[in-house]
């Protein structure tokens, strides 16, 4: 029998879009693909800035696409699924170590964990793994990297869990003032997220402007 129109439509979701994601899961969607993103490297592709900073955005209630989330269970389940992902991924990468990587035929992928590997021997274990929380793809893979390449549990633990919640934290709340105080801001979303991305990057920029800096002045 065929499936009506109209439920088909509910039924299809987009995982590369926040907003479907966040329409057919609603909160609990956003733990869950926090999860997947920062602990599974299937999850790479996931749009876990867009997501958070879509989820506050639609808790203002500013948002003319039907869909409203409360903040106080966002918060805690963006921080839940972001903390015990980048845990997840390190003891997986702990014990199975660079098989994981070896599975994967993702040129992207693979091209992360040459940057998370490159930051983790560049700036040190801590300065490293809270980089890669703002960067797309590099958080993924960084995860289980440092797991393989032996970094402290207690290291690891400490900064992905600082880091993890400026970042999930920080960018759900960034939506949400500003839903809160720019009139039809839906009306913007893609600039917004777009700029949004840019600024989480921006420690990133900044940190590795600094060493080449460095670089060029050591004789």
């Amino acid at each position: 029998m065929a499936t009506p129109p109209h439920l088909a439509s509910q039924l299809a979701v987009n995982v590369l879009d926040a907003h479907s994601l966040l329409a057919a899961f609603g909160v609990l969607g956003v733990g869950v693909v926090l999860f997947a993103e920062t602990g599974l490297l299937i999850g790479f592709f996931l749009p876990g800035d867009s997501l958070l900073f879509t989820a506050g955005l639609l808790c203002t209630g500013s948002s003319d696409r039907g869909v409203h989330l409360s903040l106080g269970p966002l918060l805690v389940a963006a921080a839940v699924g972001a903390l015990a992902g980048s845990q997840c991924g390190f003891l997986l990468g702990r014990k199975a170590g660079g098989a994981l990587l070896a599975r994967s035929r993702s040129a992207k992928l693979h091209e992360g964990a040459r940057r998370a590997e490159e930051l983790l021997e560049r700036y040190g274990h801590g300065k490293a793994i809270a980089l890669a929380r703002f960067v797309p793809v590099v958080r993924t893979v960084l995860n289980p990297m440092a797991g393989a390449l032996g970094v402290p549990a207690r290291t690891f633990t400490l900064w992905q869990v600082v880091s993890g919640l400026v970042w999930s934290l920080g960018l759900t709340l960034a939506g949400y003032a500003l839903g809160s105080s720019i009139p039809n801001i839906d009306k913007y979303l893609l600039p917004v997220i777009a700029l949004i991305v840019v600024v989480s990057l921006l420690p990133l920029a900044v940190e590795v402007l600094r060493s080449r800096k460095a670089a060029k002045e050591t004789p």
